[in-house]
């Protein structure tokens, strides 16, 4: 049994005087038991459309939503306490303890005795020695930890995150990704919509949106692979010039700029790399190095895109 099914799932949005907005489109998708799922997509790609469906915050205009072999919409209120939800923005009670939050939603979920588990979430956030911290003076990272710790306390099966670690320091998303790693190891499923494309690759499995529709799903491992396209690295001065330049060269599907390097999606391999080094010198411009890389998800991404 997985732990979520979608069937031709489908999200319009209506407003008077305002044209349909299909959300989500004709999206069908399964996800397994015990595995980490990432759905990935720039904003209105409809990742958190989706997964307010998967929630049941939201029902779809057409198709069918099934958590853990129960239909969403007729069996909601069975699948609510099997199921853990974090949202996209901090939802938990400022005013509140860490403590207190943590025992509000003990008590949404009619948990009788949870103290053993609440310690145990406290440890495992490495959150007890601000137990009695107003929620409001958490640092973000923090924050989503003891977001994720009200998530848990009811021992879901299966939890949702909507882009957990957006407006998270480098530090806080590393440690965040651990703490995810060893919830995996319970055993409970995660599902998460994500715009971060290196996050996307410590998933099980991805699924690539793009305007509320599926572009494929697999592993990341097998999404790199089945790129066909050479993928070069540049290192020039003047980057951003440089990247100029190669978006208007035919041969070039597709050019990023990541960091102080270039990533180039060329449409054949065979000589490309001296039709950029002869196109840059052209214009004044000596690479200091052109070499082939390996494809990333974002390489494979942006170019089914572009």
């Amino acid at each position: 049994m997985d732990a979520v099914r979608l069937n031709a799932v489908t999200k319009v949005f209506r407003e008077e005087g305002q044209p349909d907005l299909v959300a989500v489109d004709n999206l069908s998708l399964s996800i397994r038991r015990g595995e980490i799922f990432s759905l990935v997509g720039p904003d209105g790609a409809g990742k958190t459309t989706t997964i307010r469906m998967m929630c049941g915050v939201l029902f779809p205009t057409s198709g069918s939503v099934e958590i853990l072999g129960l239909d969403q919409r007729s069996h909601h209120e069975a699948i609510k306490h099997k199921i853990g939800y974090l949202s996209q923005k901090f939802s938990l009670y400022g005013d509140l303890t860490v403590d207190e939050n943590i025992d509000f939603f003990a008590e949404i979920h009619r948990m009788k005795d949870f103290r053993k588990r609440k310690e145990e979430l406290l440890d495992f956030m490495r959150l007890t020695p601000f137990r009695d911290r107003l929620a409001e003076r958490l640092s973000g990272g923090m924050k989503q930890k003891l977001a994720l710790a009200c998530t848990l306390i009811h021992t879901p099966e299966v939890i949702f995150l909507d882009e957990p670690t957006t407006g998270v320091d480098p530090v806080s998303r590393r440690d965040f990704w651990k703490i995810l790693s060893n919830v995996l190891k319970s055993g409970i499923s995660i599902v998460m919509a994500t715009p971060y494309l290196d996050e996307a690759e410590r998933s099980a499995r991805v699924a690539l949106l793009n305007k509320g529709q599926l572009l494929l799903v697999d592993t990341p491992e097998k999404i790199r692979s089945s790129f066909n396209h050479p993928v070069l690295e540049i290192i020039a001065d003047h980057p951003r010039e440089v990247l100029h330049i190669l978006r208007n060269i035919p041969s070039i599907r597709s050019a990023q700029l990541f960091g102080d390097r270039l990533h180039v999606v060329a449409e054949e391999g065979a000589g490309i790399r001296d039709v950029l080094e002869s196109e840059l010198r052209s214009r004044g411009i000596s690479a200091r190095s052109i070499r082939r890389v390996a494809p990333s998800l974002e390489d494979v991404f942006i170019s089914r895109i572009s």
